[in-house]
């Protein structure tokens, strides 16, 4: 049981970091700009449901993309370390992540869809996070996965709900250092996937 509480904290951690709801809530602000309260609320809701559903799609079919497309665990564990250390280095660099792309955002409610749900939320580095947690999993912990995602996309809808009231009471500054602080914690999970697959690669214990 601790084990899977282990598992559950780790998860967490993870998918916060990667999906950073409280950095998350400026570029939400941004995107809603102009909207009256009923449509952000709206917006807030499509994109953390849509993200959850994406993501959830990864996390049960992943094994079997792994096999339809001949993806090893190590193959993965090493690229996907790669990709993730990546997107937190360029948050520890304060620089805007390639990979979250904001600048072609659509107008109207599309923009729940995209970019907020993808590639915002459920986008690369999520994903890969995900997946990666049930490389080798039972079901117990694709369970585990899901419902920690789930708890996730749900903390994500409140800030973007509450994002004027966090936005004030943090402030850009605090929020940018909250950025820099998951930005580590990011490269730290793809450095830990990188020594993961070498381990695996060349069965070294």
């Amino acid at each position: 049981m601790a084990d899977y509480f282990t598992f559950a904290l780790t998860v967490f951690t993870g998918f916060f970091a990667i999906m950073n709801p409280i950095a998350n809530t400026p570029i939400f602000l941004g995107l809603v700009e102009g909207k009256d309260e009923l449509t952000k609320r709206r917006i807030a809701k499509t994109s953390t449901i849509t993200a959850f559903i994406i993501v959830t799609v990864f996390v049960i079919l992943g094994k079997y993309i792994f096999e339809i497309f001949g993806i090893t665990i190590p193959a993965f564990k090493i690229t996907g370390g790669i990709l993730i250390f990546y997107v937190g280095f360029e948050m520890l660099m304060s620089q805007k992540s390639k990979v979250q792309d904001t600048e072609n955002a659509g107008d109207g409610d599309g923009i729940a869809i995209s970019p907020l749900a993808i590639p915002i939320l459920a986008g690369p580095g999520t994903i890969v996070t995900a997946m990666n947690y049930v490389s080798d999993a039972s079901i117990v912990h694709v369970g585990i996965v899901v419902s920690t995602f789930a708890l996730i996309a749900y903390l994500t809808y409140i800030s973007f709900t509450f994002s004027n009231i966090i936005l004030k009471k943090f402030g850009e500054s605090l929020i940018a250092v909250i950025g820099k602080i998951m930005g580590l914690i990011i490269a730290i999970i793809g450095t830990g996937m990188i020594i993961e697959g070498i381990k695996l690669s060349f069965s070294l214990a």
